[in-house]
């Protein structure tokens, strides 16, 4: 069987489901998981999509994926790709599909004229630093994420003058 790489089609909305399910039971977040396969079809495949998802397939059955936005940095003055989220099904861990979903990403980066490429690592997850940082990625400890619960966001939209 041959590995390639895809981007999601309509009908692998199941999959891209499936796969942030497990995704979030490796992390040990897997009450936080909410979303359906109605809700990814909605953000990959409605009017505007502002969230796009790669799949890498052994043959033609899904084995991992990646799913992606444009980011942008004033700094470089470019727009560049965040990727949300890297899984690989465990029984093909090893099979090449996870350098091969970076590397589709890294080419598009390079395609379309790119500034970054840059993801989160949850710093307990060696085995994903470790593989990180051989694909030539580097941590980036000067720099700590930041994030609002819907509960803090509502709280202080309540304060903007309109």
């Amino acid at each position: 069987m041959r590995l390639n790489t895809r981007p999601a089609r309509p009908e692998d909305l199941e999959t891209i489901a499936r796969f942030v399910r497990a995704l979030a039971s490796y992390e040990r977040l897997e009450q936080t998981v909410v979303s359906t396969p109605e809700a990814f079809g909605a953000v990959l495949f409605g009017d505007n999509p502002r969230v796009f998802c790669e799949l890498a397939l052994m043959g033609e059955r899904p084995i991992g994926m990646a799913i992606w936005f444009y980011n942008f940095s004033t700094f470089l003055g470019k727009h560049g790709i965040y990727l949300e989220d890297l899984f690989v099904d465990p029984t093909w861990r090893g099979s090449g599909a996870g350098k091969a979903l970076l590397a589709s990403l890294a080419k598009r980066c390079v395609d379309e004229g790119l500034g970054r490429f840059e993801w989160s690592v949850l710093d307990w997850n060696k085995t994903a630093i470790g593989f990180y940082e051989s694909q030539g990625a580097r941590l980036n400890t000067d720099w700590l994420p930041v994030r609002m619960s819907a509960e803090a966001i509502h709280k202080l939209a309540q304060k903007a003058k309109r």
